[in-house]
């Protein structure tokens, strides 16, 4: 009989694991990294799907249908949140394990996952998959990526670990020791890496809404998983330069990197912008604050600023927002995190950088320039690419969607954003989407994952490349 003792008894981890290294390097020069980024995620969505129709996953022991499994994978793969099935009762004990195995798997994402897996078995990280995880990372260069990949898992465990400790002391007191502690560390892994898949029930975190550890622990979970892995680096690099005295006490913001600067500046001021917008658009609305002491109206707000971020919690009922609420949470689904993070959307450094290409053109300045810095005219051309991309599948799936459902038109776009910008918030309309509906939301949130550059190149001849130096001649456009 199968069982994890044997197969570890067995070396059969091992073999599997030498065998895939095997015909990796036998494959590797035939796909893209954006191709193999693509691929992973659309491999562990299937296999997700496959392990979750299985009887051994659903509480009453029957088949689930595969694009309910499929779907449900796909959120857990994608860290969205939005489900078609009600995640604690539907799912046994080993479908909860494996959705959450796809949560930290997505959080992480492939290109770490498949590292993490070759150092443990011992092989060489060649120069392709350093290229694979600079491309990934974002990175400037080669040296030490597999030193960060490692200390990308030693800090995502220790913030999930954290994270878990918080959960604990209202979870274990509500539903024992062993339950409690279960749904503590489940929580905490879905709260870090932006997923929004709760065991709580179908209102989410809605009985929590005045627990401040519920709200405090999961705020800080996400921001910290959303605001990417590369600003905490530049933030503990500057904190240890400032321990030993090299950085002066003032400097601290100023001695970060460009991208640390501007994504934690767009994040605080989308954060409280979005905090003061609920707190006054909602205070008056008998169906979501109105109910609650100033206090506890203002965590609300907050709570519902934060989690906009793409983490897919909620604390009142998203159906019952005003339309102008709805909206705001629509634009703040969309711009989502900040790169090289568990987040998704367009990101925030792309908003924050486009912000200043319209200021810049404004005061007639030929070069975009922020905190003493210039911005490179490549990371321009690529947050417009992302930026339109992203309007361009948004609004595909919507017409799609309202071609095929009859739901209202906002219900439908606050659907399409949340799934394209990996949010998870729903008003409600999830589960009475019938199959084509739950496919069109499946690829938005395969789409909002791995990003649309990422998937357009993967489609892309890779041997396509320019060829000589011939430039051509440059002719005005008439704009505006």
């Amino acid at each position: 009989m199968w069982t994890p003792q044997w197969f570890m008894k067995e070396n059969k981890l091992i073999r599997f694991i030498k065998k895939w290294v095997y015909f990796r390097k036998r494959r590797s020069g035939r796909f893209s990294s954006a191709q193999v980024i693509a691929g992973g995620f659309l491999a562990a969505i299937l296999a997700g799907a496959v392990l979750l129709c299985l009887p051994v996953s659903s509480s009453e022991g029957t088949f689930t249908d595969f694009v309910d499994a499929m779907f449900t994978a796909a959120t857990s793969v994608c860290v969205t949140g939005l489900v078609t099935v009600n995640t604690a009762a539907h799912w046994s004990l080993f479908g909860k394990v494996v959705i959450l195995f796809l949560i930290q798997l997505g959080g992480l994402g492939v290109v770490t996952v498949m590292t993490v897996c070759l150092v443990a078995a011992g092989q060489r990280i060649t120069l392709r998959e350093r290229m694979m995880i600079q491309e990934s990372y974002n990175t400037d260069g080669l040296d030490g990526l597999v030193k960060m990949i490692m200390r990308v898992l030693r800090g995502t465990l220790l913030l999930e670990a954290a994270g878990a400790v918080g959960y604990a002391f209202v979870f274990v007191p509500e539903y024992g020791p062993l339950k409690g502690a279960g749904y503590a560390v489940f929580h905490a892994v879905s709260a870090f890496c932006n997923a929004g898949i709760d065991l709580v029930g179908d209102s989410s975190l809605v009985p929590y809404q005045t627990n401040p550890v519920i709200n405090i622990t999961t705020c800080i979970l996400i921001i910290t998983g959303g605001i990417g892995y590369v600003v905490w680096w530049d933030i503990l690099r500057v904190i240890k330069g400032r321990r030993h005295r090299q950085v002066p006490k003032g400097r601290c913001f100023c001695r970060l990197q460009l991208h640390s600067k501007l994504a934690i500046v767009v994040t605080l001021v989308l954060i409280l912008g979005g905090t003061v917008l609920f707190f006054l658009l909602e205070r008056n609305n008998q169906a979501t604050f109105a109910s609650l002491s100033l206090p506890e109206q203002v965590m609300a707000a907050l709570f519902q600023s934060v989690t906009t971020r793409t983490a897919g919690f909620c604390t009142v009922d998203q159906g019952a927002l005003t339309e102008a609420s709805a909206f705001v949470t629509m634009l703040l689904m969309l711009i989502g995190g900040s790169p090289a993070g568990t987040a998704g959307g367009v990101k925030t450094t792309t908003v924050g950088m486009l912000a200043l290409v319209v200021w810049a053109s404004a005061c007639k300045k030929e070069d975009v320039e922020v905190f003493g810095r210039r911005i490179k005219q490549s990371s321009i051309r690529t947050g417009l690419t992302v930026f339109l991309l992203a309007q361009f599948i948004a609004i595909a799936g919507i017409v799609l969607l309202l071609a095929t459902q009859d739901m209202s038109f906002t219900d439908v776009s606050f659907e399409v954003f949340s799934a394209l910008g990996t949010a998870g918030l729903t008003r409600g309309i999830t589960a009475d989407l019938n199959v084509f509906g739950k496919l069109v939301v499946t690829a938005l949130m395969y789409i909002g994952r791995i990003g649309p550059i990422t998937l357009v190149v993967a489609f892309l001849n890779k041997n396509n490349e320019k060829n000589g130096k011939l430039s051509l001649p440059k002719r005005r456009v008439l704009v505006g």
